[in-house]
């Protein structure tokens, strides 16, 4: 078995006003928050499925059903700290995570570095493993017109016990 894999992981959620935005562990200030069964931190959703999908483990629906009351509400910080135990499992680190959300407004950058911090945090992956990245998509599409906000995540993670990063 080649011992890393990388994985991709996406997702979206509406926004609504008078809800909590939640990204990458952080809550956001802003007049609108993100519709779902959970907190809806679309950015911690998408490097859950990443994680998931680089270890062959299915997705996040899979292991998180939004038909399920035990996941209402939820903090999705729980869900990608499961995810990483569900990694350990399976003799699965994680390497590093390079993420772009895709929203008109908040602008989020004064919340970037502390987004990094709590998902090297969650990872157990390290200082400087974790990209966050920010883009507007111009005023198109449902994150232009302020509908959604949306993220995507790629994964790299390795064997545990493997000496492959220090060759």
């Amino acid at each position: 078995m080649f011992p890393y894999r990388i994985g991709m992981g996406y997702d979206v959620h509406q926004l609504a006003d008078g809800l909590p935005f939640v990204l990458g562990g952080v809550r956001i200030d802003h007049s609108r928050g993100a519709v779902g069964h959970s907190d809806a931190d679309v950015l911690l959703h998408a490097i859950c499925d990443a994680l998931l999908g680089a270890a062959g483990l299915r997705d996040i629906g899979y292991h998180f059903p939004d038909s399920s009351d035990e996941y209402k509400g939820i903090d999705s910080r729980i869900l990608l700290k499961h995810t990483i135990r569900l990694l350990s499992e399976n003799e699965w680190q994680t390497g590093n995570i390079d993420c772009t959300i895709a929203l008109q407004r908040p602008k989020i950058a004064g919340y970037i570095q502390k987004m990094q911090e709590e998902i090297e945090t969650l990872t157990g992956s390290g200082p400087g493993s974790v990209s966050v990245k920010a883009t507007t998509t111009e005023h198109l599409g449902f994150t232009g017109r302020e509908e959604g906000v949306a993220a995507w995540a790629v994964a790299l993670i390795y064997k545990s016990g493997s000496d492959h990063f220090n060759h």
